[in-house]
């Protein structure tokens, strides 16, 4: 009887132990992915470094930098909202990309080509533990998913992922010879802010077949900085602000509707960011309350998107 009581007793320590150490990891990860807001001066640097067909010809490097406030937008127990916003000057603000963090996330949206995504599923023992970046376009239509391990060890603290992609908006205008982005990316805290590492291939994808052309090196410098440069950009973004937490919400249903999500090009000679770029400002000017904003906004989503494509 005694043995069984202390084989009892020693199997609830270990029990206890054990979601202790969970948590405890789960608190590093949520320190991590919140040390990723900030003010910070950004330096982007890439490089083409290797293709299989001895003919091609490295494109020139890419080098280019500025001023970027990453804003917590939501900071849930499993659930993390960061916004790029992009400072140019001291009076203009370029709503970025943002990046949402999801603890054990049940589903991925899967870039395929051709502006489609898909969704797919990961099974409970895959995501246990782990998190899913979702990566959105400056109109919060989506980019790219991945999911990742953070790994807290030797005093560093770092995540990576690999997800296709579309090609990245340096060359999206500019290149027609791939039109896959596959993407190695690695994020690691820095004594000074955090460094978002790439090993990057692009792909030619046709009729389910993937083409090697060129692989590319890219490192992301995040470099913390004066906040006083970004008061510009504070006041800016507490006037856009309603509008765009109510095109989030449009864009939820969206994803939440769809298995398949397929977005045009050019609608009447403008891109959908350009657009919902009007809109905001249009909102910002009349004070639109949350449901006009998503009420127009879910209009001109609406116009652009192919549902179940």
């Amino acid at each position: 009887m005694k043995k069984a009581l202390y084989l009892l007793m020693l199997l609830s320590t270990v029990q206890i132990s054990v979601k202790a150490q969970a948590q405890s990891k789960l608190d590093q990860d949520r320190a991590a992915i919140r040390a990723l807001g900030g003010f910070y001066k950004v330096t982007f640097d890439y490089a083409e470094t290797f293709s299989p067909d001895t003919a091609y010809r490295n494109h020139p490097q890419y080098h280019s930098w500025g001023y970027e406030w990453a804003a917590v937008e939501e900071d849930s127990p499993k659930k993390i909202v960061i916004q790029h916003l992009l400072v140019v000057g001291d009076s203009t603000v370029i709503k970025h990309w943002r990046e949402d963090w999801v603890y054990e996330e049940p589903t991925l949206l899967n870039f395929d080509q051709s502006s489609t995504w898909k969704k797919g599923t990961i099974k409970p023992a895959e995501a246990k533990g782990r998190w899913v970046q979702k990566v959105f376009q400056v109109d919060d239509s989506p980019r790219y998913e991945s999911i990742g391990t953070w790994v807290h060890a030797d005093g560093k603290h770092f995540w990576q992922s690999e997800c296709d992609s579309p090609l990245p908006r340096r060359e999206f205008t500019k290149r027609s010879d791939y039109n896959v982005l596959r993407r190695g990316n690695r994020i690691c805290l820095t004594p000074n802010g955090w460094m978002f590492e790439q090993d990057n291939q692009k792909i030619i994808r046709s009729a389910g077949n993937d083409k090697l052309l060129v692989r590319e090196k890219g490192y992301e410098e995040f470099t913390k900085t004066d906040e006083a440069k970004f008061a510009f950009a504070k006041g800016w973004w507490q006037k856009q602000q309603p509008y765009w937490t109510a095109v989030r919400q449009v864009w939820d249903e969206v994803y939440a509707q769809n298995t398949t999500v397929k977005l045009k090009g050019k609608v009447d000679g403008k891109l959908l960011y350009e657009r919902l770029f009007d809109l905001a400002d249009q909102s910002a000017k009349e004070k639109w309350d949350v449901q006009k904003s998503k009420t127009e906004a879910r209009k001109l989503i609406n116009n652009y998107l192919i549902t179940n494509a």
